[in-house]
């Protein structure tokens, strides 16, 4: 376990119109997901709180939030612990994922009108990512991609699941901000694969290929992980 007093907030953020407990959050949520306070990390309330610029109580709020979605756990009069994920909460995150989305593949493509601009607007947002080489942007408007997807489905429980599933995954200190061109690439076609399947209304080769996706991605963080041992 060890001390972390994370980035120093900036003088003036887009969260500075947000409440105090919100804006504690994002930094804190942010901080967490790209690992600047990385597992085993200690956040104490007084050092958040002056690099935030607010009171402690937002702080505490924060932190509960934050506990809730299992990202941290509380020490009384100590701070939050950010908690590491082992290899076995790896191999149930990539498990629950893949079955979430094997869920609501199918689903998804009763709202084929609704869903397909949201894909193309994501689609559009990787491939500029891609030529300006901003790996972190890929993930997320992949990240995005596979959301909108989960959400067409239409439950709002399994929507918040898979919402954490990819925070932990982010938190597994794998290399999926670093990934090079060719993997890029390879992201960039198998979402455009899927966008097609969907448009052509083709239920079986959408749901295949969805299946098939998640799995090659969840075998390729599984073997970075790996390697990163």
């Amino acid at each position: 376990m060890r001390l972390h007093p994370g980035p120093t907030a900036p003088a003036t953020t887009p969260d500075d119109a947000l409440p105090a407990s919100e804006r504690v959050y994002a930094h804190l949520k942010r901080g967490i997901l790209d690992r600047t306070y990385p597992g085993g990390t200690l956040v104490t309330e007084g050092e958040v709180a002056e690099r935030v610029g607010v009171s402690r109580t937002p702080v505490r709020e924060a932190l509960l939030r934050l506990q809730a979605e299992r990202l941290v756990e509380l020490f009384p009069k100590r701070g939050a612990l950010v908690l590491a994920v082992s290899d076995t909460e790896a191999h149930d995150v990539l498990e629950a994922r893949e079955l979430v989305e094997d869920w609501a593949a199918p689903r998804a493509l009763d709202h084929v009108r609704r869903l397909l601009p949201v894909l193309d607007e994501h689609l559009a947002a990787m491939r500029r990512a891609r030529e300006h080489g901003d790996a972190a942007a890929l993930v997320e408007a992949d990240r995005a991609f596979h959301e909108a997807v989960v959400d067409a489905a239409g439950n709002a429980v399994l929507t918040r699941l898979y919402g954490t599933l990819r925070d932990r995954q982010l938190c597994m200190g794998v290399a999926s901000m670093d990934m090079g061109r060719a993997r890029q690439d390879r992201a960039v076609r198998e979402h455009q694969a899927l966008r097609d399947a969907l448009a052509a209304g083709d239920r079986e080769a959408f749901v295949r290929l969805t299946r098939q996706h998640v799995r090659g991605a969840g075998d390729l963080l599984r073997g970075v992980r790996e390697e990163g041992r």
